[in-house]
């Protein structure tokens, strides 16, 4: 049966982004100092101004809008109303509240006798999605895959100096026709740019397809029927934060699996590892992608749910989308054998106190190398169940 399914992705000069990138790379700024600090950063950008807020509770003591106009520096915001050294910057942080904080230093079965790994309870309420299929060798959804690897090509142009006419926000989107489960061929692909007066739409065309386009699709993948659009508004010249507001977690979507799957609807940016919306999720993309390598499914949806002050998940479901090598519920069986889905554990096994966060700001949390939630190293042992 013919389909199509679509994914975008944004660069790290989208305003969005730009605030996710902050939140970030305040967080590892603190952690470096301080790994057991508490955090929960969030940044709202508009025209001039940049607002920093949440709550904060460490030992570290971290210039907040220095990091914040490094950031912006490093983006490519040296112009305009939002330049790094001319936009007006707000600072509104406290500490973690008393309330949420007694949950997080003890857990409900800490309290009651439980292990070392009880000693952390969920930092809040909520459900946490991971996933993973056979579509890629990173094991993602060819759509958010290619969307991230274009938007990441297009800030690589930009930054090199291939295309100096630039600037730093932009857009991605790519539309894939499959036949039932397989990826045939790659329909729409759009790409936004931001840029300087001075180029034609002409040649920012021809720079997006020879540059950018040609050089992320794969030629097998594209025909003679695949549509692009390059900047299709005409034109594109005043972008980021002067251009639209931005706010850290609202690139959920972009952040995870581009839509292929459910998302429990919590950000990541900005939040120390004891917030189970951000390693939970992490750790649901490892269980995924394991199971996946292991070759009990060809594609593999998980859920967790959490109870604040609670160690223990308060349930587990299991979507193998009709490719399991075993049932459904047998797959929940594994992961609950398998798999420690208790914070302080999570934080441990993928090394989460570590100030590793700004690089996942932008360009996708999962599917990339170098971080220990897209290891395959249970992979192996797990094909005893086979």
């Amino acid at each position: 049966m013919k389909k199509f399914f679509t994914s975008e992705s944004v660069t790290e000069g989208h305003p969005d982004k730009v605030c996710d990138n902050i939140s970030d790379g305040i967080l590892d700024a603190i952690l470096t100092l301080d790994p057991t600090a508490r955090a929960a950063i969030e940044c709202s950008a508009a025209f001039d101004t940049l607002l920093i807020m949440g709550e904060v509770t460490t030992t570290a003591e971290v210039d907040y809008e220095a990091k914040a106009r490094e950031i912006i520096q490093k983006i490519g915001y040296d112009f305009g109303t939002f330049a790094y050294d001319k936009c007006k910057i707000i600072v509104a942080i406290h500490s973690q509240s008393p309330d949420i904080a007694m949950g997080v230093n003890a857990s409900v079965e800490k309290k009651a006798g439980g292990d070392e790994a009880d000693q952390i309870g969920a930092g809040d309420q909520g459900m946490m999605f991971g996933y993973a299929c056979r579509e890629t060798e990173e094991l993602m959804p060819l759509t958010i895959s290619l969307s991230h690897k274009l938007a990441k090509r297009l800030t690589d142009v930009r930054k090199s100096g291939l295309l100096t006419y630039l600037r730093p926000d932009g857009k991605t989107q790519v539309t894939v026709e499959y036949d039932g489960h397989v990826a045939k061929r790659v329909d729409t692909v759009v790409v936004s740019t931001q840029h300087d007066a001075v180029v034609s739409q002409q040649q920012i065309r021809a720079d997006m397809k020879k540059y950018v386009i040609d050089e992320i699709i794969p030629a097998e993948l594209m025909d003679e029927n695949t549509k692009i659009f390059v900047n299709p508004t005409g034109r594109f010249e005043i972008g980021g934060p002067e251009g639209d507001s931005g706010l850290t977690g609202r690139k959920i979507v972009v952040d995870t699996y581009g839509g292929r799957c459910a998302h429990g609807g919590g950000a990541f940016s900005g939040k120390d590892s004891t917030k189970v919306d951000r390693s939970a999720a992490y750790y649901c993309r490892y269980i995924a992608k394991n199971m996946v390598a292991a070759g009990l499914a060809d594609e593999f949806e998980i859920q967790v749910a959490y109870a604040i002050g609670v160690a223990n998940p308060v349930s587990i479901f299991v979507d193998s989308h009709g490719t399991g090598k075993l049932a459904d519920d047998k797959l929940v069986e594994i992961v609950k054998k398998e798999f420690d889905l208790r914070p302080y554990s999570i934080i441990q096994s993928l090394g989460l106190r570590q100030p590793i966060f700004a690089a996942t700001a932008a360009y996708g949390h999962f599917g990339r190398e170098g971080f220990a939630w897209e290891k395959t190293d249970k992979a192996e042992s797990l094909k005893k169940y086979l």
